[in-house]
């Protein structure tokens, strides 16, 4: 049995909540998937989902709950969309609160503001097929080091990044019926499970 947690702050969250028990059933995995606000609620689970939204406010939420403590400690994976692709970084274009679990500096708002959502098909690392991403207020990946892999590019802009068990994206998988981003982490939790 995993328990994946979807920090339930600010942000896309019943989406995420939707696809990754959509992902689970799909895998056939013995599972619990629900939303977490609390750092104890956390501490219980394998795996976090951190979803679109005001990555200051997540990031402000996470510290001051105590979050950011328990997921370092645990040494939780973590799968950062959007505003959790900013979270997951290390630095970022704005002073806020960031968990710093990926080596990457993040651009906030890389490809402009909500007027300039767009989707694209992607060419990931992981997927032989192309990917459908959804981009809203979306950042991107200004530098990664190289112990992280990049997993995609789009206009020469990284926007998906590997590292450990963590991923983070700059689009959002759980607005689209593709479940591969969600099987990759995952398949990551898994990992440190067994």
């Amino acid at each position: 049995m995993i328990k994946i947690g979807i920090l339930d702050l600010q942000g896309d969250v019943s989406e995420h909540l939707e696809m990754t028990k959509k992902t689970t059933r799909k895998m056939n995995l013995e599972s619990e998937v629900s939303t977490v606000k609390t750092s104890a609620e956390v501490a219980k689970c394998q795996g976090i989902i951190i979803s679109g939204g005001e990555s200051t406010v997540i990031g402000r939420l996470i510290q001051e709950n105590g979050i950011d403590q328990v997921i370092k400690e645990n040494k939780i994976p973590v799968m950062g969309t959007c505003a959790g692709m900013v979270i997951l970084g290390q630095e970022t274009d704005y002073d806020q609160p960031l968990l710093g679990l990926i080596p990457m500096k993040v651009k906030r708002n890389g490809f402009g503001r909500q007027k300039a959502s767009f989707e694209a098909e992607l060419e990931l690392k992981i997927t032989e097929n192309h990917y459908p991403g959804v981009f809203i207020r979306a950042p991107y990946a200004l530098t990664v080091s190289k112990e992280a892999v990049p997993l995609g590019k789009i206009h020469d802009k990284i926007i998906a990044v590997a590292y450990k068990n963590h991923i983070a994206t700059a689009f959002h998988p759980e607005l689209t019926h593709d479940t591969k981003i969600h099987e990759y982490f995952i398949k990551e939790v898994l990992n440190c499970v067994e």
